[in-house]
């Protein structure tokens, strides 16, 4: 049965409504179709149908973590789980890992990743404005991760205090200026994650990791589209996420060292210089 404090993702076929909630007994949710009393919720598995007074059905399931980061309380743009999943697996993010990011926003990102680093990694995120992090913190709490998560309310400008973590991401609008903190906190051979809203915003940053030991650089965008499943009609959806954001990804690596002097035969500083003397003619 479900229980007390749960979290259920109800959905209606026929309107295709949908909310998120936890079970609170004695609580109930108002629909366009009447009320679904929480302790009937309490009374059924998930997968069952419930009706509602007005003689319609709708299905109790298990939220994913992408139907809860959507809904999250918000006071800032969030990474839509779209861009999630692929910041996921290019950051290379692993069970037991050290995560650290600035930009905590409303928490979705931090979320996503404290949800798959399990419960021996590490998340550690920043953000200059307390109310986002406490914001954040209640969100990390409703899906049960905030244990993983280590919320900090400081200036990127004093960076951060890890050091040898396995990958940093950063969400500010002039990340450009903190590559180097990103440098010192990640361990060499590691993945640096940044999204930026604009193309402008992207040269600059390109510019600058380009010269601070970042190689095989990327940058891209992700698009998604929905189609309608009636399987007599089918057709994209009238409404899709269009932009949200483009990603760069880099890896950090040490200096180079200088290269070694390779000392070259006679044979062959002669055809060396048969080839200036060819080139010169």
């Amino acid at each position: 049965m479900i229980k007390e404090g749960e979290l259920v993702y109800v959905w209606n076929p026929k309107k295709g409504d949908s909310f998120l909630f936890k079970v609170t007994p004695g609580a109930s949710l108002g629909t366009h179709f009447g009320q679904i009393k929480h302790d009937e919720l309490m009374q059924h598995e998930f997968g069952d149908g419930v009706w509602t007074p007005k003689g319609e059905v709708y299905y109790v399931l298990r939220p994913t973590l992408g139907d809860y980061t959507r809904r999250i309380k918000r006071q800032t743009q969030i990474i839509f789980p779209k861009d999630a999943g692929f910041i996921i697996q290019h950051l290379n993010i692993f069970p037991g890992c050290t995560y650290v990011e600035c930009g905590t926003g409303s928490g979705s990102l931090c979320c996503t990743v404290a949800h798959f680093v399990g419960e021996n990694g590490r998340v550690c995120t920043y953000d200059k404005r307390p109310e986002f992090s406490s914001l954040a913190k209640k969100n990390a709490e409703k899906w049960g991760v905030a244990d993983r998560i280590e919320f900090n309310v400081g200036e990127l400008a004093d960076g951060f205090k890890e050091r040898g973590a396995d990958a940093v991401y950063i969400d500010v609008p002039d990340p450009w200026n903190y590559i180097d903190k990103a440098y010192e906190a990640l361990a060499s051979g590691s993945h640096l994650g940044i999204l930026v809203p604009t193309a402008n915003q992207i040269s600059q940053t390109l510019e600058v990791l380009e010269r601070s030991n970042f190689v095989d650089i990327q940058v891209c965008e992700l698009m998604l589209r929905y189609y309608k499943t009636d399987p007599r009609r089918i057709r994209p959806q009238d409404v899709m996420i269009g932009h949200t954001g483009y990603l760069i990804f880099a890896v950090k690596t040490q200096p180079l060292p200088e290269p070694p002097v390779i000392e070259k035969t006679p044979a062959e500083e002669e055809n060396d210089q048969e080839n200036e003397e060819e080139r010169e003619e």
